[in-house]
């Protein structure tokens, strides 16, 4: 089996995002918590509609887990994933 990268795109930032991590910064919300984190999650469930819930986590690796884990795979499944 041969594996082949799936490059991913470079991170670009503005001004706007900047000064977001600044704010995290200053208030010291280096976690997996704060008003912008909060935020983020109540709008996205309000433009995503009812019985929606909207979590979120500190890494795609994290995100990865949870959904595998919500999905049940375990031993013996076969999963494909970026590195």
């Amino acid at each position: 089996m041969v594996l082949e990268l799936i490059w991913l795109s470079p991170s670009y930032m503005r001004v706007s995002e900047l000064q977001y991590l600044q704010e995290a910064f200053d208030a010291n919300w280096i976690s997996q918590a704060g008003h912008n984190i909060t935020e983020f999650e109540k709008s996205l469930e309000n433009y995503l509609g009812e019985n929606s819930f909207v979590t979120a986590l500190s890494s795609g690796t994290a995100a990865i887990h949870l959904a595998l884990q919500l999905l049940n795979v375990g031993e013996g499944n076969f999963v494909i994933c970026s590195l």
